[in-house]
């Protein structure tokens, strides 16, 4: 019996009540249709999917609402771009997890190492997810710096979770460059220098690596000469609003403030040729002062450099002192975003979370790009092959939760031999859209992965619950806008052809 798959999303498009934008969740199909087509396809739509986050606002259609069977050969396209299907809800759901297990398979396959060089920062952030660490002075977690002896046995254990993974140590052989970033604490503390400097030595002599660092920024100047293409070349640092507010909530231990030697670090990082992106915490207590942030940015420069890039992200729930009430998820963030750029154009320096989807959706519209590599299986790389090695020789798989021996997914012992612990390895490595019923059965389950686990955690007490962040709006305005910059382009280009006259 023929019916609406399950995974097929509808997109409205701005400013046009006659046409739709369909899209397919694991066939990859875009195609745009009239209306009328549209309401034909929701209209074999289940009014309800148990255990399905329907949040599509525009899925339930008024009850008596008259659709017309559209032409034969319309019918026989729907199905064949997967819009419509003769496949029942539960093998559909089966071909979803066959397909993620693929995914998933092809991810393990891929690591990536994090460096957690001490848990110590020189910063007191408010909202800090490791502030808990702090105040338990008795673990002793913050006294230790990772030493040369420990750098030598992780890159021993390198070789050795390579060579399980298949992944050859002949750098030509390899898929893509080994990736190896800093980590913190604040990774990038002056007296540090010594073991950065040996790690970025010891893995630029086993071949091709690329290197970056998530950074405070404070002490950058002290590496100086470490930054730059084919060295520490990218790089993660947070301004949380002009000075006078960023000086509030990044603060020293002694209470004095952080922006301009940040700021001054920034500028000498880009001349040195170093990506850097430019992270604001945001919440309802400083949105407010993102135009002013913004014109410091184009004030000082930034903006001309191809290798900066700003972007805003909602404060999550680190600590027990959030003020869950002042929070924001991101959907409601880009919302706002999107309106502050109508007010104040140098906005634009600051990008919305969905202006990566839009430009990656407008490829796909442009060339027929194949969208499938935009699949995942989920979310991040804590859930597929990330290790971060912290200064006691303990691994994690995420770095939101680290420092907690119980969550620990394994350790390096004195020959460079990892132990891995089962039952941990297993939560963080089996957490895909297959593990939760609720993402298995969602129709953004290939764009979204599930939400961040560390997150759902800390809303659901569970890893395995999903964390959707607004995720669903996101992708439909993402999407919209992404077609809308294509149209809008093609009209352009047509009308500037002599003779040609757009109708």
């Amino acid at each position: 019996m023929l019916r609406t798959s399950s995974y097929t999303i509808y997109v409205d498009l701005p400013d046009n009540s006659e046409e739709v934008l369909l899209i397919h969740g694991y066939t990859g199909a875009y195609d745009k249709v009239s209306s009328r087509v549209a309401a034909y396809v929701r209209s074999l739509e289940p009014r309800s999917r148990p255990g399905s986050p329907d949040m599509d606002q525009n899925l339930e259609l008024p009850a008596k609402q008259e659709t017309i069977p559209p032409p034969g050969e319309t019918i026989a396209v729907l199905k064949r771009r997967g819009y419509l299907t003769e496949k029942t809800e539960q093998e559909e759901e089966t071909l979803v997890c066959k397909m993620a297990a693929a995914l998933h398979s092809v991810a393990m396959r891929i690591p990536s190492y994090v460096f957690l060089l001490t848990y110590n920062c020189n910063l007191r952030c408010p909202y800090c997810y490791q502030d808990h660490l702090r105040a338990d002075t008795a673990s002793g977690l913050l006294r230790a710096n990772m030493q040369p002896e420990l750098i030598n046995r992780i890159f021993v254990a390198i070789s050795k979770l390579e060579a399980n993974l298949s992944v050859s140590d002949a750098q030509q052989n390899r898929p893509a460059p080994r990736q190896i970033k800093f980590y913190g604490g604040e990774p990038l503390l002056a007296r540090n220098r010594p073991a950065v400097e040996y790690i970025i030595n010891k893995a630029l002599a086993l071949g091709e690596t690329e290197l970056s660092a998530a950074t405070n920024g404070t002490q950058l100047h002290a590496y100086r000469d470490l930054l730059g293409p084919g060295k520490l070349s990218s790089l993660l640092i947070t301004l949380d609003g002009p000075p006078r507010e960023h000086d509030k909530r990044r603060v020293h231990a002694d209470g004095s403030g952080s922006f301009e030697r940040i700021a001054q670090n920034v500028t000498m990082a880009l001349e040195r040729g170093v990506q850097v992106n430019l992270r604001t915490n945001v919440d309802r207590s400083n949105i407010g002062n993102l135009p002013e942030l913004a014109g410091e940015m184009v004030a000082r420069g930034w903006y001309r450099y191809d290798e900066f890039l700003a972007y805003a992200a909602p404060v999550s729930v680190g600590n027990a002192k959030t003020n869950t009430e002042m929070t924001m998820n991101s959907w409601e963030l880009d919302k706002a975003l999107a309106e502050m750029r109508q007010q104040y154009p140098e906005m634009l320096v600051i990008k919305r979370s969905v202006d990566s989807l839009r430009s990656q959706l407008r490829q796909i519209f442009e060339r027929g790009a194949d969208p499938r590599p935009l699949f995942k299986s989920s979310f991040c790389r804590a859930h597929s092959n990330r290790f971060i090695f912290d200064p006691y020789g303990d691994l994690y798989a995420c770095w939101e939760r680290t420092g907690d021996s119980k969550i620990r997914i394994g350790c390096i012992d004195e020959n460079g031999e990892v132990s891995l612990n089962p039952e941990a390895n297993r939560v963080w490595r089996s957490r895909t859209v297959i593990s939760n019923p609720t993402c298995r059965r969602c129709r953004y389950a290939f764009y979204c992965g599930g939400g961040c686990a560390a997150q759902a955690h800390n809303h659901h007490n569970t890893y395995f619950a999903s964390f959707c962040d607004g995720f669903t709006s996101r992708f439909r305005a993402g999407a919209a806008e992404a077609y809308l910059d294509f149209t809008t382009s093609t009209e352009t280009a047509l009308s500037s052809v002599p003779g040609c006259e757009m109708r």
